[in-house]
């Protein structure tokens, strides 16, 4: 077991576990660490308490102390100071016409680092933009190139659903999202329909994939055979998975049918994850086999070594025309 402490550096931005050392932190106080960006100014959401060691996925960083009221100062004048910075970043950015979207820009606590934030498609020679902006801030400059998703949470929007984007609000980590996933929760699978602000695959779709994979159990799918209080057997053309609603073709030429996934039930049931499952062997398969196995017992035959007329049976072969080529070879030897 291992004690740690969590600490957010902006608000839904990634939680990050840090060795507390021997000060105890309360949710909402403020503490000083070290990141690969310099020192940080940080935000406890998770107090003091011991994990296990398979939880961890790198070494721990230790926290360099807790935060005071000069820090706290520092880094609200920093904040005032950031959208002047940008100004001027993006003024030059425009100056060289390079092929970059600046997004934001951030100073450590120490102000010894002024860090600027952009995206692209592509690698973007910065040099000549460095050469501007050194002298300018006087300070030591870093350029950071962040991805479609990062830029989001950044710059914020609306999704289709009407609500601020997920990633700018409440999503604190990035999931992994596949087609399959949306295939699975019935969603259209047009890329532009289900695509967010960023241009990939909504994030929700990942996060709310273990929900619907419950809610599957308790709804058939579509394609399948159930049976309604109207029809002995019908098939499912669409599911509603959250309302539980099951629209059903009772008639070929008339509308679907909507009923609640508890009134139909399913005219063969058979596990979701089997669903391609196919026939192995059928009751003409089994009567064959015992037919033959009959008339094997039925060839019955006395050899010629054993005196005592000890009875064999002949393998059962079905093809007549090998068994006959094996006895015309035989035939041949003895001549």
């Amino acid at each position: 077991m291992i004690e740690i402490v969590g600490i957010q550096f902006k608000n839904a931005s990634r939680v990050y576990y840090f060795s507390p050392l021997e000060y105890k932190f309360h949710v909402g106080e403020y503490a000083i660490v070290e990141t690969v960006r310099g020192l940080e100014l940080g935000k406890v959401i998770i107090a003091n308490r011991m994990v296990e060691d398979d939880e961890l996925s790198h070494e721990l960083k230790p926290v360099v102390r807790k935060a005071n009221d000069h820090d706290l100062v520092l880094s609200k004048k920093h904040e005032e100071q950031a959208p002047e910075s940008f100004k001027i970043f993006k003024k030059y950015v425009g100056e060289l016409n390079l092929p970059m979207k600046p997004l934001y820009c951030e100073y450590t606590i120490d102000g010894s680092k002024i860090i600027f934030y952009y995206s692209a498609d592509e690698r973007v020679d910065f040099r000549d933009l460095l050469k501007l902006l050194t002298p300018h801030f006087k300070t030591r400059v870093e350029l950071r190139q962040i991805g479609p998703r990062e830029a989001a949470r950044v710059v914020g929007g609306i999704g289709s659903c009407g609500r601020v984007i997920c990633c700018k609000t409440c999503l604190n980590n990035f999931d992994f999202v596949t087609m399959k996933m949306a295939k699975e929760q019935g969603m259209s699978l047009n890329t532009n329909k289900i695509s967010g602000v960023c241009g990939k695959l909504m994030c929700c779709i990942g996060y709310e994939h273990e929900m619907y994979l419950e809610l599957k159990k308790e709804v058939p799918n579509v394609g399948q055979l159930v049976k309604t209080p109207n029809c002995k057997c019908c098939k499912v053309i669409s599911v509603d998975y959250i309302k539980k609603i099951v629209s059903v073709q009772e008639n070929p030429d008339g509308a679907p049918v909507k009923y609640e996934a508890k009134e139909v039930s399913l005219v063969v049931p058979r596990d979701p994850n089997e669903q391609d499952a196919e026939l192995v062997v059928s009751n003409e398969d089994i009567i064959e086999e015992v037919e033959t196995i009959e008339e094997a017992t039925e060839n019955v035959v006395e050899t010629k070594e054993d005196k005592s007329k000890k009875k064999i049976y002949k393998p059962f072969v079905k093809n007549n025309n090998n068994n006959k080529k094996k006895k015309n070879k035989k035939n041949d030897n003895k001549k």
